[in-house]
Parts: structure tokens; C-alpha cells; sequence
């Protein structure tokens, strides 16, 4: 616990002269001063989360954490356990949705087993297994809370792997079949809502299902009554390792000032559990997108986000978060690559106005 309380210490807020004197630049570019909306405001947002007023995009990672969830067991998910590592097998031979995204933006796909229920043996599998799986948290808790710690500092030591060797932003991706139902039981413990008001299909689950699906986590946080202060005993209880995992992740960005772009539902869930945490950790987070979960309209309104994209995904796996880093991409190059007016020796409209008086 002392290496995750030295974690969250280290996270600062964001630069605010360097922010200022970011947004001079943009009110200088070539344009009229806000023209280009979103991609303005990230732009300045970057230059306050590096301390650089002309931030650069270079080394694109995302990082992927698997893990198996125990509740499955109670017929939550339209898809079995073993979907899982055979999943992770497909996104080491380059085959899913979010490596053919991650080639589309130029990033890296890391895949790590941070808690699948079945061994995965593969060079690029970054072996980090907490527990094989959790347990099903409908009968028992999920996880013991040093477990829940451990996938914390897990995810935290991988980002910090990343960005030793050079990564300039990070994106957040999941795979755990059956996770959306600790996202949403994570969810409503922690912001007491009903699971009726913020439980969606999943995987494509029937309404008999749905129903299913939101009787199984009332019953389990009647059980267990996680406490909504205690964000460690709300993950412990009724979470996910790859959820946990990915807190950690958005932590040590923040902690290492680096732009962490949040994926759909499942990261959505880690990184209310960040804010939690680390409430600073918000001014390094991005929103890729909005997901059709309903929950995640509601997480981004807890944490403070706003999403760039509305496209109706629910994929999960990182996809947003890579169209979501190519958005950031964008802005950085907008304000480190396009002209100033006097750079390009373009009248302003003040300067026009001004000649027009003389």
C-alpha cells in the first residue's frame, strides 16, 4: 500500500503558465481564435500535462490487460470464460479490431495477463497474472484487497515500462469476457446508483438476460455492502483485475505527466477508481469516446470528461482510445506545425481594422 500512497503523492496538477502561454500561441495561429474547438483546448490541455507549449506526439502505446471475472459463472455474459485467452491469442496475431486500429494510428499494441483463468505462453504476452481469475464476487468477494492493490501497482509498473522506452502517450484497452458487469457493479457502489439506471447488454445479451444481469449485482452489493469511500474495498469486492490493472496505468501517466487516453466502459470504470484514488489524475485523462453502455455517460459525467468521438462503439479492447490518440495527434501537430499570422505574414483581423482607422 506504501508504494501506491508514493504513487498518487507524485501526481501534480497541470502547468498553468505553460498553459498560458500555450494559448497565446493558438490565438496567434493562422485562423480565427477558437475555429478549431476540441482540438484547441487538447492542445492547450498537452502543453499543460508535459510542460512543453508546442507538444509532440511521438511513441503511441496502448496497453491491453486481460483478465477473467468469476461472475460468469452466473450467466451475465452472452460469451464463455474461454472466450478470453482465445481472444489475447487473437490480438497477438494482429487480428482483432484494435490491432487493425492501432496500425491505422501508428501505435503499439501491449498485451498483458494480468489475471486470465488459463495459461497464456507467448513472447508477446507480458506474463503479470495477480490470480488466475477472479472469484465470482456473486458468492464471494472478488479479489482480496492486497490482490486489488497488486493489480494497482501492476499496471502502474507497466506504464512506467512503456514510458522508459519512449512512450509520449498512453491509451487504455481491456479484454475480460463478462467485465461489464463489475464496471457497472464498480459503478454503482461507488457513485450509489442503481445498477437498473447504469447496467447495459455487454456482449449482446437479451432483455431476460439484462434482467438477470442487474438482479446478480443488487444481490452482490446487498452481500457485500463495499464502502463508497474506500475505492481499494469497492475494487476488492466487486471488481476486476484488468480494471484494476488499468487504474494503475492511468496513475503512473499522470504520476510521469504523460497524456492517458481513456478507452470505453471498462477503462471508463478503471478511471473512475483513479479519480478515486488520485483525484489530480483527472487532468491527465483524455475521453476517447462515449460507449452505447449506458453507464458510461454517467462515468464520464462523475469523473469530469468530456468525450471527443460519438460513434455508438462498444467494443471495448482500446479501440476508442486509438481513435482517440490519432484526435490528440492532431492537435498536437496543429499547434506545433501550423503558421502564426506573422510567421506567415498574414494580416489579423485587429490589424485590418487598425489600417482601416488610419
Amino acid at each position: 500500500m506504501e508504494k501506491l500512497r508514493t504513487l498518487i503523492s507524485e501526481i501534480t496538477d497541470l502547468d498553468p503558465q505553460i498553459m498560458s502561454e500555450a494559448k497565446a500561441r493558438q490565438d496567434q495561429l493562422t485562423k480565427p481564435q477558437g475555429s478549431l474547438g476540441v482540438l484547441e483546448d487538447l492542445s492547450i490541455k498537452l502543453a499543460g500535462i508535459t510542460r512543453q507549449v508546442k507538444p509532440k506526439i511521438a511513441k503511441k502505446v496502448i496497453i491491453v490487460m486481460a483478465g477473467d471475472h468469476g461472475v460468469v459463472e452466473e450467466g451475465v455474459s452472452a460469451f464463455p470464460a474461454e472466450v478470453t485467452p482465445q481472444m489475447v491469442m487473437n490480438f497477438v496475431a494482429g487480428g482483432a479490431g484494435i490491432n487493425v486500429l492501432s496500425r491505422h494510428v501508428g501505435a503499439e499494441v501491449v498485451i498483458v495477463d494480468i489475471g486470465v483463468a488459463a495459461e497464456i505462453n507467448h513472447p508477446s504476452v507480458i506474463q503479470a497474472k495477480v490470480r488466475a481469475g477472479t472469484a465470482n464476487f456473486a458468492k464471494e468477494a472478488a479479489m482480496s484487497r492486497a490482490e486489488a492493490v497488486q493489480s494497482i501497482l501492476v499496471g502502474a509498473e507497466i506504464a512506467q515500462q512503456e514510458i522508459d522506452k519512449g512512450a509520449t502517450i498512453l491509451g487504455t484497452g481491456d479484454m475480460g469476457i463478462g467485465n461489464t458487469t463489475p464496471s457497472t457493479a464498480i459503478l454503482s457502489a461507488l457513485t450509489n446508483t442503481p445498477p437498473e439506471e447504469v447496467c447495459g447488454y455487454g456482449t449482446g445479451i437479451d432483455d431476460h438476460g439484462l434482467k438477470h444481469k442487474i438482479k446478480v449485482i443488487n444481490q452482490a452489493l446487498e452481500m457485500h455492502k463495499p464502502d463508497a469511500s474506500d475505492p481499494i474495498e469497492v475494487l476488492s469486492k466487486v471488481g476486476g483485475l484488468e480494471i484494476g490493472g488499468l487504474a494503475g496505468v492511468i496513475l503512473a501517466s499522470a504520476a510521469k505527466r504523460i497524456p492517458i487516453v481513456i478507452d470505453g466502459f471498462i477503462s471508463g470504470a478503471a478511471a473512475l477508481l483513479a479519480s478515486r484514488l488520485a483525484p489530480k489524475s483527472v487532468n491527465y485523462m483524455i475521453a476517447s469516446h462515449v460507449s452505447v453502455e449506458p453507464g458510461h455517460k454517467t462515468i464520464l459525467n462523475e469523473v469530469g470528461l468530456s468525450p471527443m468521438l460519438h460513434m455508438n462503439m462498444r467494443l471495448g479492447e482500446g479501440t476508442g482510445a486509438a481513435l482517440g490518440i490519432s484526435v490528440v495527434e492532431a492537435a498536437s501537430k496543429i499547434i506545433n506545425e501550423m503558421a502564426t499570422f506573422s510567421e506567415a505574414s498574414v494580416s489579423e483581423k485587429k490589424r485590418l481594422s487598425e489600417t482601416r482607422e488610419k
